[in-house]
């Protein structure tokens, strides 16, 4: 069985340069079956045929003079948005399996106007997630979060060090040993849903950096965000309405 690395057998089924093909398995897109490809360069049968996971559209909700709000589809970079929808600069991010609710600014005014309303916690952010294990009570997490940063890859952790965050969990559905879940954040620091969740032992699934069990996105969707008297709404993805 002739062997060769994953990227290089990726680039030549699909047409596509090998960057582009290290891009694909890096943001989780490619499959063998129903099995993530995880690691680019490492070597399999070179008659390996994959699976490559379509992106959605990133869908514009709602545009004034101020700014245009974006539900973000999953495997998408925040920065990748923004330039999309140049010259809009980006208000807040989503992390790249996040879905849902982004803003992006049209003018320095609004961007400044809305920045106090994020630092005053005056911005209404809700999210719904699919998290392991049963939550049957309504849990308020009111734990600092501090981020460290190594080789461009944030972590956050619960810590005394670290700075305000609180998030309120209610839950919404239990299917088996899993439990939909509403969660309204304050603060928003980096990752803090993640963070929190982990830290009451109910992970995000498909979160396999804070203990999550593999899947084929981390199940967080930024639902609802409420700003200077403004709603925005992305719809739930298909797979968190088909997910039990």
């Amino acid at each position: 069985m002739a062997l060769e690395k994953a990227y290089k057998i990726l680039a030549m089924q699909e047409g596509v340069s090998n960057s582009q093909a290290k891009s694909m398995i890096d943001r989780g897109l490619v499959y063998v079956g129903n099995k993530k490809v995880m690691i680019a360069r490492g070597e399999i049968d070179a008659k390996t045929i994959f699976r490559i996971q379509k992106i959605e559209k990133a869908k514009p909700i709602f545009e004034n003079d101020d700014l245009i709000v974006i539900d973000k589809p999953a495997f998408v970079n925040s920065d990748e948005i923004e330039r999309q929808f140049k010259p809009a600069v980006l208000l807040h991010r989503l992390d790249r399996e996040t879905s849902g609710v982004l803003m992006l600014v049209k003018n320095e005014e609004f961007r400044q106007k809305a920045i106090q309303e994020f630092k005053k916690d005056k911005v209404y952010k809700e999210y719904i997630a699919w998290v392991e294990g049963i939550i049957s009570e309504p849990v308020d997490i009111d734990k600092p979060i501090l981020t460290t940063k190594k080789n461009n890859r944030a972590t956050s952790n619960v810590s005394s060090k670290g700075k305000p965050a609180r998030t309120e969990v209610t839950p919404d559905i239990v299917s088996a040993n899993k439990t939909k879940v509403i969660c309204i954040i304050h603060h928003g620091r980096t990752h803090q849903i993640r963070t929190h969740l982990r830290y009451i032992d109910h992970p995000i699934i498909g979160d396999e950096q804070y203990g999550g069990r593999r899947s084929k996105r981390v199940m967080l969707h930024a639902h609802k965000v409420r700003l200077l008297g403004m709603e925005f709404t992305a719809p739930e993805p298909k797979t968190f309405v088909n997910f039990e």
